[in-house]
């Protein structure tokens, strides 16, 4: 059962967004759009993590208090495991503005 709502949420979150359909013109511009995308790809990845083991029905507040123990075993920031949560439920890479991106 547990699977099936887990593979039920993950068809329902949304994923982080396509690059744009042309690419710029400077070589230096796109080299960093795609290390930026890849930062948001891994922090998206991170995110789901973070929303196992604490499901979005959870406040900021009750977040933080269960994902502290897990962010200091993995090596990372409360507030950009928190940044990278709210980027998994909404896809929207704002979520990680002042944090991460």
């Amino acid at each position: 059962m547990r699977a099936v709502v887990r593979q039920a949420v993950r068809d329902v979150r949304t994923a982080p967004p396509p690059a744009p359909a042309e690419p710029p013109a400077d070589p230096t511009v796109a080299a960093l759009r795609r290390v930026v995308d890849d930062l948001a790809a891994s922090t998206h990845a991170i995110g789901e993590l973070m929303l196992e083991v604490a499901p979005a029905y959870l406040s900021g507040t009750e977040a933080a208090d269960v994902l502290a123990l897990l962010c200091d075993q993995i090596g990372e920031p409360l507030e950009h495991g928190l940044a990278a949560r709210r980027y998994a439920m909404s896809g929207d890479r704002r979520a990680l503005h002042g944090t991460v991106l």
